[in-house]
């Protein structure tokens, strides 16, 4: 069974930016296309970006494109979110998941990693 931890979250100004990582144990998930998500207080989750397994084919929620780059290290079996210009709506806890399309496919997700942009 797959354990994925997130980290690098924290407390931002608007305009800052912050580095999120998300490291997989248990599995290899270098042949899954991996996203990241966010759930913000009140909301439903949703994906913001998506990476295929060899890195060359990227999705970004067109609120954080332009703004959010997604990428993967297979041999450190870990996926990173870079997140520039953040703005106070993007503040929200974020999680990473295998995905088929935007859908989650792991059942079990991490702890989540928050990020809060102060305005």
């Amino acid at each position: 069974q797959v354990q994925l931890v997130e980290s690098g979250g924290g407390l931002v100004q608007a305009g800052g930016s912050l580095r999120l990582s998300c490291a997989a144990s248990g599995r290899t998930i270098s042949s899954y296309a991996m996203g990241w998500f966010r759930q913000a207080p009140g909301k439903e989750r949703e994906c913001v970006a998506t990476i295929n397994w060899t890195g060359a084919v990227t999705y970004y929620a067109d609120n954080v494109k332009g703004r959010f780059t997604i990428s993967r290290d297979n041999a450190k079996n870990t996926v990173y979110l870079q997140m520039n210009s953040l703005k106070p709506e993007d503040t929200a806890v974020y999680y990473c998941n295998a995905v088929r399309g935007v859908t989650a496919i792991f059942a079990s997700w991490g702890q989540g990693t928050q990020v809060t942009v102060s305005s």
